[in-house]
């Protein structure tokens, strides 16, 4: 059987509640939050929404994203321990996320989406980032994605 990622978070949840892993908790809760935050949203625009495994996916990236973003800048500001507990909780997130595509597989995918829209410009930018997110369906980041399509718009 296999389970959705949201489901699978709120069994984790009983499961370090269980065996008072306080970190693992503190994390997977503040993620269910998070989560129940996105589907208040999206059901004040769709009434009776749920949110899909993309959804799920692209709010634990951003979780990461933020655990990330505060290790950076605790490391510039000298907080040493801070951005160990910021990373501790990053490797809790990232045990949710799908398995990242590498370099060269965002390439190919720029690669086939450029050949399919034809001859484009800089100007294009946007579109086809659109197009290569929608494949790669939350396996990389958007930052990765856009180091990828630049490169081939300058070439």
């Amino acid at each position: 059987m296999v389970i959705s990622l949201q489901a699978k978070i709120k069994l984790d949840i009983v499961t370090a509640l269980r065996s008072k892993e306080e970190l693992q908790l503190s994390v997977l809760r503040m993620l269910a939050a998070a989560l129940q935050n996105r589907e208040i949203e999206k059901h004040a625009k769709i009434s009776g929404a749920v949110l899909d495994e993309e959804e799920v996916v692209a709010t634990v990236r951003s979780e990461a994203k933020k655990r990330r973003d505060a290790i950076e800048g605790f490391k510039k500001g000298g907080r040493k321990e801070l951005a160990e507990k910021e990373a501790a909780e990053l490797k809790i997130l990232e045990a949710y996320l799908p398995q990242e595509l590498s370099e060269e597989e965002i390439e190919k995918i720029v690669q086939d989406v450029l050949g399919q829209l034809g001859e484009l410009t800089q100007k294009d930018f946007g579109r086809v980032m659109k197009e290569v997110m929608g494949r790669v369906k939350g396996q990389a980041s958007g930052e990765r994605v856009s180091e990828a399509v630049k490169k081939f718009l300058r070439g």
